[in-house]
């Protein structure tokens, strides 16, 4: 007669937890899509910030492509993964890292420091974040709701679309 402990592995009854072979496959397309998802909006960050570094406050069109890019690659990364759930969580979790990353890549580059108030590059790095994820929010919605779909590029390319809109609106909600 088995026991529920007899479907353990015996490394793990013993305390000594394994590590797999190889938790990372770098030679997988999908591994690359999550991987850039959280990474290409502080790419864009400081390409901007190095490139043309804002001089005011004011509403930018790279503050648009940041929030754009931040939820649409959030959403990629979300994509990569099945179910209702775990695309959801995926698109979230790329969401917050991108935005502390964008957030970090505008403090590091913000030139002078001012007291009370932010520097220009470290403001729209901000506010482009913040819309960013709100649209990553909705991209997760949509990706929950086109879980059914056999398709991956099916389910993403909606969900990519509506959630890079969905920043781009949420900036002009953030920016008045």
């Amino acid at each position: 007669m088995s026991s529920p402990e007899d479907d353990v592995p015996i490394s793990v009854r013993l305390g000594q937890v394994v590590a797999p072979e190889d938790p990372e496959d770098w030679t997988r397309p999908l591994t690359w899509v999550a991987a850039l998802g959280m990474l290409s909006a502080p790419v864009v960050a400081a390409l901007w910030f190095l490139a043309a570094p804002p001089a005011t406050t004011d509403r930018e069109p790279m503050t648009a492509l940041l929030a754009g890019t931040l939820a649409a690659a959030a959403t990629a990364a979300g994509a990569t993964q099945l179910g209702r759930v775990r695309p959801v969580a995926g698109t979230l979790a790329a969401g917050l890292f991108a935005a502390l990353g964008t957030i970090a890549v505008g403090a590091i580059l913000a030139g002078e420091r001012q007291v009370g108030s932010p520097s220009p590059a470290l403001a729209h790095a901000i506010v482009g974040s913040l819309a960013g994820l709100g649209g990553a929010v909705v991209g997760s919605a949509v990706l929950a709701a086109l879980a059914p779909m056999r398709s991956r590029l099916g389910r993403a390319l909606p969900a990519l679309a509506t959630a890079a809109v969905a920043g781009v609106l949420a900036l002009g909600l953030l920016a008045r």
